[in-house]
């Protein structure tokens, strides 16, 4: 059973990192950020995962109902002057003074023979809010964590589609580029500049020059929409252009539209477009920095 007592002496909106102003919807998007991380299906090591997830849970639950979050507030500004009280008293009269409240309370209650619920002190207004939302159960409680379910659910099927269609090993791509046998500079390519140029499509598990003969290299990216985005759009350096090619088959998407091999669909032509505009005025940028700094050690 859950403890009151422990919710009453806990701090609620430190708990879920917002104000005491927050509005509803703060509230909520508080609660899925924080519930998301500590959710036991993502930290089954972690024992007490379950029991912050639940305390999150029971947290939304009493801030999301008026009733019960009033009842709280007037708890927490209770305790708050009564710690402003307590420093001004030593231990002894602190004890005197509590228990001569506690007599005052109870002689209040026999001489309104029970009817004295303006009386109730905020720790038994808010214990009576506790325990109706308990007994009542919360469906808006019940949807959040059926959304939060969905939502890992839908995160463990990409994570499980992604491992098994995608093996960076089986999908690497052939670089080439115009380069003299003799070229020291190697048309102007090294594993650094190809670096500069690739790493903007995403993370690269390996690069590797050829130590055979210039003009040529080989790369293995992490995702397949780095890989995909680096074959369509790279082009190198603008003086002496490259071209990426996968080596064996392209990787196959089973969720596309036209059937092909490219993760891109339709919804995501317009952000690809924008994304490979910002990477070409990039890739200018960087070509136009080391022809200056070709020139300015040609000079030197």
């Amino acid at each position: 059973m859950v403890d009151v007592k422990k919710f009453s002496e806990t701090d609620l909106y430190g708990l879920l990192d917002i104000e005491i102003s927050a509005t509803e919807a703060e509230i909520r998007k508080a609660y899925r950020k924080k519930a998301l991380q500590c959710h036991p299906d993502k930290n089954p090591d972690n024992p007490k995962a379950a029991e912050l997830f639940q305390e999150l849970s029971k947290a939304l639950e009493i801030l999301i109902d008026k009733s019960a979050r009033a009842a709280y507030d007037k708890l927490l500004s209770a305790k708050k002057a009564a710690q402003l009280r307590t420093k001004q008293l030593d231990s002894k009269r602190q004890k005197l003074k509590n228990d001569l409240e506690e007599r005052e309370r109870r002689a209040k209650e026999q001489a309104t023979g029970g009817f004295y619920k303006v009386n109730k002190t905020p720790e038994e207004l808010f214990q009576e809010e506790f325990e109706r939302l308990r007994k009542e159960g919360s469906k808006l409680i019940e949807e959040e964590q059926e959304l939060m379910r969905q939502q890992l659910r839908e995160e463990k099927a990409m994570q499980s589609f992604a491992k098994s269609s995608w093996d960076p090993s089986k999908h690497r791509i052939k670089i080439r580029w115009k380069a003299a046998s003799d070229d020291l500079t190697n048309g102007g390519y090294s594993e650094a500049v190809l670096n500069k140029f690739l790493s903007k499509y995403g993370d690269i598990n390996v690069l590797v020059m050829s130590p055979k003969k210039n003009g040529s290299a080989l790369v293995e990216f992490k995702t397949q929409e780095a890989a995909e985005m680096a074959v369509s759009y790279e082009k190198g350096r603008l003086d002496n252009a490259c071209s990426l090619e996968w080596i064996g088959d392209a990787p196959k998407n089973k969720n596309s539209r036209t059937g092909g091999s490219s993760t891109v669909t339709e919804r995501d032509f317009e952000s690809l477009v924008l994304r490979q505009l910002r990477q070409a005025e990039e890739r200018k940028r960087l070509i136009e920095q080391m022809m200056r700094e070709d020139a300015e050690a040609e000079g030197s």
